[in-house]
């Protein structure tokens, strides 16, 4: 079994109007919404053997937050190539992976992981995929499961929603 995690990055700021939306940090609500995510991770065993993310600021930061607060140091590669990447793109991101790991979590942004999820979802929890197909909000994680030995192997329409998770679902 490969299990994929899809994070959408924590509640960006726009009050630096300077910054390009490359440097763009977390927001305080942000800020407070990635450990509140993290946290749950750790509680629910949503621990991934690997991290993509982004090279976007707020991408980053919501990784670190995350991984403190879940308390378990997990290796991470930071793409620049995630931050305009497609669905496509990341799925081929994904076959790349070694089939060692056994589940790797990306942390990227809109439309391409909801986009994403959408496309590899074939079954799942009914009011899980209910919340995903009316939006993928700002710090959201999508968890798909697929009967997998190899990455190769996830593929569009073969993928079980097991739950999809908003910050606001977690107390």
């Amino acid at each position: 079994m490969k299990t994929v995690y899809l994070l959408r990055h924590a509640k960006s700021s726009w009050n630096h109007p300077t910054l390009s939306d490359y440097d763009r940090p977390l927001s305080p609500r942000g800020r407070k919404a990635a450990p509140r995510m993290g946290a749950h991770m750790a509680r629910e065993g949503f621990l991934p053997d690997r991290v993509l993310c982004s090279g976007a600021q707020r991408a980053r930061e919501s990784w670190e937050l995350v991984e403190e607060a879940m308390g378990a140091k997990v290796a991470a590669q930071i793409m620049e190539t995630l931050y305009h990447a497609g669905p496509g793109d990341i799925l081929t991101l994904l076959h790349g992976v070694s089939s060692k790991a056994g589940s790797v979590l990306v942390v990227g942004h809109n439309p391409a992981l909801e986009d994403l999820a959408l496309a590899l979802v074939a079954t799942g929890d009914p009011k899980a995929l209910q919340r995903l197909e009316s939006k993928f909000p700002t710090g959201a994680l999508a968890i798909l499961d697929f009967p997998a030995q190899s990455w190769k192997e996830v593929r569009e329409g073969r993928g079980h929603l097991r739950a999809f998770v908003r910050p606001k679902d977690v107390k």
